[in-house]
């Protein structure tokens, strides 16, 4: 298990893959760590060196403290990109392809925007230039502070899985609820300020990298037509769909999200720019 310093938190990361192959970093959602990305990893490490990391406060990620109970302060999206860039300077990594998911996506689209020079493609999963309203996360910050993590984690599993795969799959989605569950609180509740306080939106149409939008097609937190209108924000991306998948298609259709992912890469001239 691989720890490194990086904007003064300690975070835990994995590498694999060809040594001199191009870089693709994955930057997990709101309540998940970096094995969200388990099953795409053989089919992807033949032809990239994969960067995954746990996000501050997730996983085995430290965390900080999110902020006062009112709900002030809290992490931003510009702390969770330069935690992006300080783990890769301290990895030595110059540029990457960045695919990020949900919150991940939203760290993305920032680090795109603040170090054009340090993104080369950018594949954004299940995510939106502005994931609101800011009640909905004000809300949710207030029900954990009263009741933690847990009290909410068997509701968010609807959200991120679709019906039949908890009926065919309720071993790992127990799983999930149990990774939900033990996330740092103010990990947790940091990442969900920044994604209350972000609009991303006008930012957007600044991003240079050759960009993909992917969304699961029942994916009910940020639906289909929120991945459209991210995609018609940057110029020249494109936008895909996975037919059975809700909010993680990289658990759900993890063989087809690691197709669309490796054709896009290696395809490049072909998709748009």
């Amino acid at each position: 298990m691989p720890f490194i310093a990086a904007n003064g938190i300690t975070v835990h990361y994995d590498l694999a893959g060809p040594d001199d192959a191009p870089v693709l970093l994955f930057a997990n959602s709101i309540g998940t760590s970096f094995h969200i990305w388990d099953a795409m990893v053989p089919a992807l490490a033949r032809r990239w060196r994969l960067l995954r990391y746990d996000m501050r406060g997730h996983g085995l990620t430290e965390a900080a403290p999110a902020g006062e109970g009112d709900g002030t302060g809290g992490y931003s999206m510009d702390l969770l990109a330069d935690d992006v860039l300080t783990l890769m300077d301290a990895l030595g990594v110059a540029r990457a392809h960045v695919c990020g998911l949900s919150i991940g996506g939203m760290v993305a689209q920032r680090l795109a925007v603040k170090a054009p020079e340090r993104v080369d493609a950018l594949v954004l999963c299940d995510t939106a230039g502005l994931i609101g309203p800011p009640s909905v996360w004000t809300e949710r910050i207030a029900a954990i502070r009263a009741r933690g993590l847990p009290a909410i984690a068997e509701g968010v599993m609807a959200r991120w899985f679709t019906q039949r795969f908890r009926t065919e799959r309720p071993d790992l989605v127990r799983g999930y609820v149990t990774m939900l569950g033990r996330t740092d609180r103010e990990g947790y509740i940091g990442c969900g300020m920044a994604i209350r306080d972000a609009d991303l939106r006008a930012d957007n149409a600044r991003i240079a990298a050759r960009t993909l939008v992917v969304v699961g097609d029942e994916d009910a937190a940020t639906p289909p037509a929120l991945a459209r209108e991210l995609a018609e924000g940057i110029p020249g991306a494109i936008l895909a769909a996975i037919p059975n998948a809700a909010h993680l298609p990289c658990v759900e259709q993890p063989a087809a999200l690691a197709t669309i992912i490796d054709d896009f890469l290696t395809r490049g001239a072909g998709h748009g720019r």
